[in-house]
């Protein structure tokens, strides 16, 4: 008793497998209370309450299968422009806020396969004990005090993984989406050093909240999937949501939504090409070849 509490709010894959990792750590480090809770939207899955499945046999059967949790575990944008997730956070709760991005597939992160992750906190002590909850052989965090900069690569990526997904529906290779993924860092940095209140530097984009998360998503995950189908088939964005992910939500065309509205009261829509064509294509009724009207154009090869 007297450690520091744990609790994860929200079960889906990557809830999940954040509890595979932090359930074993507490449960091992005296630094920190040996139960860890998890609060989980509640579904029935199969006629039963996933809480009760997870409670039970300590498995997110919907959105994690095959991945035992430890049995520890149980269960936008304002008027000033761009709201960062943990502002909103910070403004409600009145708790300090860190955040952790990285190239983290989920499922990966649960099978302990390697990787690493950035986890931005502007309170060094703090870093460290989040560290320590996080860390693992296969699992190895850096500690960074720039946390705006950590949040806003984790949102602008997916954005970017949407360009790329439209030029694999329509055929291009690898020399196409490393030129979306180049182009896209360029503009993700822009974008940062705009609109972030504190410092940002390069640096931070080379962590693995940057360039790696970058990469791992223009490659994998939902949002170059999704944004595939797109191309491929001309179904709505909206449709195809709901017939590929299994009740989980895109983030990439609604965060272009909400850039392209901050965009515009900068007087800066210009300035990021490659976000204004994800935006265009996805709401706008754009054809989706214009990603590519996008990178032959792009202020970069003026």
């Amino acid at each position: 008793m007297g450690g520091k509490k744990v609790c994860i709010v929200g079960s889906g894959n990557w809830g999940s497998a954040i509890a595979k990792i932090a359930g074993s750590n507490a449960a091992r480090l005296s630094t920190f209370e040996n139960e860890v809770k998890m609060w989980v939207l509640e579904e029935e899955v199969g006629g039963r309450r996933l809480t009760d499945i997870i409670n039970t046999e300590h498995e997110n059967v919907k959105y994690l299968p095959g991945h035992k949790l430890p049995p520890n575990v149980g269960v936008d944008e304002g008027p000033d422009g761009l709201r960062l997730i943990s502002d909103i956070i910070h403004e409600k709760l009145g708790i300090e806020m860190s955040v952790l991005m990285g190239a983290n597939i989920a499922s990966e992160v649960a099978e302990e396969k390697f990787c690493e992750t950035t986890i931005g906190c502007k309170n060094r002590q703090h870093g460290q004990t989040l560290k320590e909850l996080m860390q693992t052989p296969n699992f190895r965090v850096t500690v960074v005090q720039e946390a705006d900069t950590v949040e806003i690569c984790g949102a602008l990526k997916n954005v970017v993984a949407v360009g790329a997904g439209f030029c694999d529906g329509l055929g291009y290779g690898d020399n196409t989406k490393a030129a979306v993924i180049r182009l896209g860092l360029m503009e993700m940095i822009g974008f940062a050093k705009l609109f972030c209140k504190g410092p940002v530097t390069s640096s931070t984009f080379l962590e693995s909240c940057g360039v790696a998360d970058l990469i791992t998503t223009c490659y994998g995950g939902r949002n170059r999937k999704v944004a595939e189908a797109f191309a491929k088939t001309g179904k709505s964005i909206e449709q195809l949501e709901k017939e590929m992910l299994n009740g989980q939500k895109l983030q990439g065309p609604p965060t272009s939504a909400e850039l392209h509205r901050i965009l515009k009261t900068k007087n800066a829509v210009e300035k990021f090409p490659l976000f204004t064509a994800v935006y265009q294509i996805c709401y706008e009724g754009k054809p989706v070849t214009d990603i590519i009207r996008c990178l032959q154009n792009h202020p970069e090869h003026m």
